[in-house]
C-alpha cells in the first residue's frame, strides 16, 4: 500500500471513528481545528498500531489540517529520520495546546536532541513554540532531572519570566516545568527557593502566586 492509500485507509477509518459531540465539546472549550472528527485518543492510538512507523506517512499525516493527522503524525513518526530542521518546522505550524501536548509527549521527548532543542524553544517569542519548550522540558524531566549548572540557571530564569509575564499556555507549561524540577530532589528545591524569596512580600498578584506555588512544592 502506498502512501496515498495509506492516507485514505486512515481517513476513512478516522470518518468511521468520528464523534460529533466531542468535536463540538472541543470547540466550546477552544481548541478549533480546521476539521476534527472528535475521535478519542485511545482509538487514534489503536489506528496508528495498525501502521508501521514511518517518516513518509508521518509527513504527509502532518500536512493535513486535521486534528486526528496531526496526532497519528506523532505517534507514526520514527524519530531517527526526524532531523531539527524538520522539528523546527512542525513546532511552527502548532496552533493549539492540545497538539503541543501530545506531539512533546509522543515524539520531541524522545528526540536524541530534545534537550538543546527544548532550550531553544523556550528563548522564543511565539506562544505554542515557547509551550512545546516547557512541555518538552517537563517530560525530560520526568525521565531524568539533573540538569548542569548553567542549563539550570536559563531553565529557571526563562520559566520565571513566563510565568510572571507569559501568555496562558506558556505560563501553564512554565509553571509544570517548574514543578518537576522543583520535585526531583533538594538542591532543585534549593534553587528555586533562591530565586523566588524575594516574591514573598510582593505587591503583585502573579509574583505572589509563584512564591506560594514553590513553596508549596517544596512542602509537598
Amino acid at each position: 500500500m502506498d502512501i496515498h492509500e495509506q492516507l485514505r485507509d486512515i481517513k476513512t477509518q478516522l470518518r468511521l471513528s468520528m464523534n460529533g459531540v466531542v468535536s463540538q465539546s472541543m470547540r466550546e472549550k477552544g481548541l478549533v481545528y480546521k476539521l476534527n472528527f472528535g475521535v478519542d485518543l485511545p482509538r487514534i492510538k489503536e489506528i496508528a498500531a495498525g501502521y508501521e512507523k514511518s517518516h513518509a506517512l508521518a509527513q504527509a499525516l502532518w500536512k493535513e489540517e486535521i486534528r486526528e493527522c496531526k496526532i497519528l503524525a506523532g505517534l507514526l513518526q520514527p524519530v531517527d529520520s526526524f532531523i531539527p530542521e524538520i522539528a523546527d518546522i512542525w513546532v511552527e505550524n502548532i496552533r493549539n495546546i492540545e497538539i503541543a501536548e501530545l506531539t512533546c509527549m509522543n515524539l520531541f521527548q524522545h528526540l536524541p536532541y530534545a534537550p538543546s532543542k527544548s532550550f531553544q524553544w523556550i528563548a522564543d517569542e511565539r506562544e505554542y513554540i515557547q509551550a512545546c519548550g516547557f512541555l518538552t522540558i517537563s517530560r525530560l524531566l520526568l525521565k531524568k532531572g539533573e540538569m548542569d549548572e548553567r542549563a539550570s540557571e536559563e531553565f529557571l530564569d526563562q520559566a520565571i519570566s513566563a510565568f510572571l509575564s507569559g501568555p496562558f499556555h506558556v505560563r501553564t507549561a512554565a509553571t509544570t516545568a517548574i514543578r518537576r524540577f522543583v520535585q526531583y530532589n533538594e538542591a532543585n528545591a534549593f534553587k528555586v527557593c533562591r530565586k523566588v524569596d524575594n516574591l514573598k512580600d510582593s505587591a503583585l498578584e502573579t509574583e505572589k502566586l509563584l512564591f506560594n506555588m514553590v513553596k508549596e512544592g517544596v512542602e509537598s
